[in-house]
């Protein structure tokens, strides 16, 4: 755990030798097998979801190929068809490739694929759920490590909990890099933290590590104050007496003392917390949006059939369900965003809408630089102020002229929330808001929206932002709300 920008992704390319250290060694026991799931971008080509599952070696998804070019239509070489087709099925069998199929079947259920998926192109799939494909391939390979780089931002709340089950008896050893402190409570024995270019080691669990830190660095402070007060008065003692003869030698004793101390590095301030809170909105009507027999489809797939919703003054709604069952589509139609094919939308008295997604984030225009891009707001509102804001969220002295092209995504999410921030709304829509935040943005992001006197409605499958934040829970499936 650690800051975004810690050097966390990073100490994964270095173990995994993509990356190379300026000093020190990387030792690896042989042959120790390491599977990596990055956090975005796992290449695809134009292998089925269940062939992508099962691929885990070159030597099996050759062997695969074989088999099932010879069972569909024989587009295997011509000489020795039969005996290259023999020796591939038997070599499959040994390796337990059958049972593989079965495994592989069960995983990717696990973690929200229906049946019919299992033969579809994995190259058709949306980017979560190619991410989720590695995944499955990742857990039914098994390897002696599994290296995963926020495995938790594309699934559901449903994969979620499978997956978090699934892995408390996975035979292996797991590094993960998570924002997702409930499910690090569930997983892990022990926290490695990256600060200030170190990394300090606790047992336990996330909270445990919250106590335990806690704990010391009130020890450090502590020591660092004691300590301080000693330097300070044999300093004063060498300052007062070194120019007189008699005193002379004790000074410089008092002084090789201070030398000879082994000094207490004096505890991080850590001042990179971001603090902010909603602006006060206009108080809208009682019933702030209303949405009358909604039909939306996309070309066959029909996500609602005469769909109806209704949210009242100060309500904190968080939608869930499975991935595809059209939470955002939802989000999107009470935005505004999408124009609903028939149906009826209708706001309160006053209200102001305000949309948070990721679809937002993208939105940023990448050749700006990040105060150009806060700038432009229709809220009339000062310079001074936007830079304030802008420093509330970590972007502080020359990092407000940074290209938004170089911001990592936590930089491009924080600065996409100041946006919204500098319009307030009084009925705010978040899709996912946690995704690519630290816990530290995730715990102010809470605080705020605790304090903020508007409606809210939002999507996640962060447990602990649900429970700290909704009121009432709509589950969203198969185009119905309950």
């Amino acid at each position: 755990v650690g800051p975004n920008g810690a050097g966390k992704s990073t100490l994964f390319s270095i173990i995994l030798g993509e990356e190379e250290a300026d000093s020190g060694q990387v030792m690896k026991e042989r042959n120790v097998v390491f599977g990596y799931l990055p956090q975005e971008s796992a290449p695809v080509g134009e292998e089925t979801v269940l062939e992508l599952a099962t691929a885990i070696s070159p030597e099996f998804a050759k062997l695969r190929r074989i088999i099932l070019a010879w069972d569909s239509d024989h587009q295997v070489a011509p000489d020795h068809v039969e005996e290259i087709h023999d020796d591939a099925h038997n070599r499959f069998h040994e390796l337990g490739g059958y049972q593989l199929d079965a495994k592989a079947k069960q995983i990717l259920s696990g973690l929200g694929f229906r049946e019919k998926d299992f033969d579809r192109k994995a190259r058709e799939l949306s980017g979560g759920w190619v991410m989720r494909a590695h995944l499955a391939r990742l857990l039914v390979q098994e390897p002696d490590l599994l290296l995963l780089d926020e495995p938790t931002n594309h699934l559901d709340l449903e994969a979620l909990i499978w997956f978090q089950e699934y892995l408390t008896t996975y035979p292996g050893a797991i590094v993960v890099i998570s924002h997702d402190r409930e499910f690090l409570n569930h997983i892990i024995s022990g926290i490695v933290e990256i600060r200030s270019s170190k990394l300090n080691r606790y047992r336990g669990n996330y909270d445990e590590f919250l106590i335990q830190r806690a704990a010391a660095e009130e020890q450090l402070l502590a020591a660092y104050k004691n300590q301080q007060r000693d330097i300070a008065r044999l300093q004063e003692f060498a300052d007062r007496f070194g120019a007189k003869a008699s005193k002379a030698s004790q000074a410089q004793s008092k002084l090789k003392q201070i030398e000879r101390m082994e000094k207490i590095e004096a505890p991080v301030n850590d001042e990179s917390r971001i603090g902010f809170s909603f602006p006060q909105p206009l108080r809208s009507g009682q019933r702030v949006i209303k949405l009358e027999n909604i039909h939306q489809a996309y070309g066959a797939n029909v996500v609602y059939r005469g769909m109806d919703f209704t949210a009242e003054r100060d309500q904190r709604i968080v939608l869930v369900g499975p991935n595809g069952a059209g939470k955002s589509t939802l989000l999107k139609i009470l935005a505004g965003v999408l124009e609903p094919q028939s149906g009826l939308r209708t706001l309160g008295h006053n209200v102001k809408a305000g949309y948070y997604s990721q679809y937002r984030v993208e939105m940023l225009q990448e050749s700006r630089s990040v105060f150009d891009e806060a700038s432009d707001t229709p809220a009339r509102v000062s310079e001074q102020f936007i830079r304030t804001l802008l420093g509330s969220f970590l972007f502080r002295g020359d990092d407000i002229y940074k290209k938004i092209s170089v911001l990592s995504g936590g930089e491009k999410s924080r600065l996409a929330l100041v946006k919204l921030l500098l319009d307030p709304p009084n009925l705010l829509l978040m899709d996912e808001p946690t995704t690519h935040l630290d816990m530290a943005s995730i715990d102010a992001l809470v605080g705020a929206l605790k304090q903020f006197q508007g409606t809210l409605v939002f999507i996640s499958h962060d447990v602990y932002f649900i429970r700290a934040l909704s009121g009432h829970v709509v589950h969203v499936n198969a185009g119905q709300l309950t």
